[in-house]
């Protein structure tokens, strides 16, 4: 399977996703895969129309010009970096994807925003 270009578009405020895509940062330049990584503020955000709150909701992932939001992000993801691609198929079961999404969408990615307006209207 061929690595193809992506572009991650995540929270650096948010100290659980900064942490976890800096493994995956670390991960994917060690082996020289072609995985950009954006915070919040940069071009790249800007360019696909997000606004830094939209941003913030949810993980992102451009992949062949795609925008994928959410757990199908991460998945589009991990199939591109060899260590995680059984994590990938995990997830991808008819049976897993319905829970882990609903997991993502309704306690995981609201839990991770809320954090993030705390932390930022307390400055």
């Amino acid at each position: 399977m061929s690595t193809q270009d992506i572009d991650v578009i995540y929270n650096e405020t948010c100290p659980i996703c900064a942490r976890e895509v800096s493994g995956y940062r670390r991960y994917s330049d060690s082996r020289g895969l072609p995985i950009r990584y954006h915070g919040l503020g940069s071009a790249e955000r800007a360019r696909l129309g997000l606004s830094e709150a939209q941003a913030a909701r949810r993980f992102h992932v451009v992949r062949d010009g795609r925008l994928i939001a959410g757990l199908p992000a991460f998945v589009a993801l991990w199939r591109e970096m060899p260590r995680f691609r059984w994590l990938a198929r995990l997830v991808s079961l008819p049976v897993v994807f319905p829970l882990a999404r609903l997991g993502y969408d309704r306690i995981a990615a609201p839990l991770l925003y809320a954090m993030h307006r705390r932390r930022t209207e307390r400055g």
